[in-house]
């Protein structure tokens, strides 16, 4: 089977290990398969598309924080209690940058430096974000194919009371206490698909992670071409919603339903992506909510979405497997 995450922050990346750890467990079950001579369709496996709207620059260096976020959870490196970063981190670089008068409201670790410098200077040298991405990935270990949206400029614009602010201002510095009046994918217009991101819609599987539906996934469609082609799948298509009882699992997912006019439900979800995939996948605490999702011509599977740690994380992908 192959397969296909659209996923951005920590729900993301967090599925995308999940479907790793469910796709290798079943390889090992399954005897293995000759491929079709007529065979042209992705390759089996796990394809992650990460949204690169909150990508950003800071004293110098090119941020990814989405794509680390996916990277560093597939090879096993991330910082589990905070969700983002890596395992036992230090901070000198940062408190260094502190004391010659750097704002250091965006935190950096040391370790995690490092992977900025190797992505600017492979950037600088004329290599696509894909194809740094996609070496960074290997050099950490990742089995996966982890995809940026587009190699092109996409940045999300958070529209706020305050004015119009820059992700990171708004996520990072102002810790998404803004309320969200409007938002502007800059640059998506003229934007093209990285290489792969709509053959990796071709998959038997695509999913859309239980991320931030208007920061993780709306600018990752926004992307030209790339929404059609969602659309038009023929693959089966799910979405887990972010939403679990109202509220969010991580994130501001639930403020930006609501001052954006959205029901703040699974159901306020699943009428976002009504159009773009066949199954919506909620939580048991939102069993009541089955019916209506399911007026909406969706087939509605109920489950425990909130998935921890690893063992929670293979259960739920094991699940959405076995809708394709």
């Amino acid at each position: 089977m192959n397969v296909t995450l659209l996923a951005g922050g920590v729900g993301g990346a967090r599925l995308a290990h999940g479907l790793d750890l469910a796709l290798r467990a079943a390889a090992t079950e399954t005897p293995a398969t000759a491929p079709s001579a007529t065979d042209t369709g992705p390759e089996p496996g796990l394809t992650v598309v990460v949204n690169v709207g909150d990508d950003t620059e800071l004293h110098g260096l090119s941020i990814s924080p989405d794509i680390d976020t996916v990277v560093y959870t597939l090879a096993g490196l991330n910082d589990e209690d905070r969700g983002w970063g890596l395992r036992g981190e230090s901070y000198a670089a940062l408190s260094a940058l502190r004391d010659l008068g750097e704002d250091t409201w965006f935190t950096l670790g040391d370790r995690d430096l490092a992977t900025h410098i190797v992505r600017t200077a492979r950037l600088r040298r004329g290599d696509p974000l894909s194809a740094v991405t996609a070496q960074l990935a290997r050099s950490m270990g990742v089995r996966p194919r982890v995809v940026p949206a587009t190699d092109d400029h996409l940045a999300t614009l958070v529209d706020t009371p305050s004015g119009r602010l820059g992700f990171q201002e708004y996520f990072v510095g102002r810790q998404h206490a803004d309320a969200v009046l409007g938002l502007h994918f800059e640059g998506a217009d003229a934007a093209r698909p990285a290489p792969g991101v709509l053959d990796a819609l071709a998959a038997d599987l695509v999913v859309l992670a239980p991320s931030n539906p208007f920061l993780s996934i709306e600018p990752l469609l926004a992307v030209r071409g790339v929404r059609e082609a969602l659309a038009t799948a023929r693959g089966r298509r799910v979405a887990v919603s972010p939403i679990v009882g109202g509220q969010a699992i991580k994130g501001p997912a639930a403020q930006i339903l609501e001052t954006l006019g959205h029901e703040v439900s699974a159901l306020g979800v699943a009428r976002i992506y009504a159009d773009l995939v066949d199954v919506m996948v909620i939580d048991e605490r939102d069993a009541g909510l089955a019916g209506p999702v399911a007026d909406l011509g969706l087939t509605v599977h109920v489950t425990d979405t909130v998935m921890g740690g690893p063992p929670g994380r293979e259960r739920l992908a094991r699940e959405l497997l076995a809708l394709a």
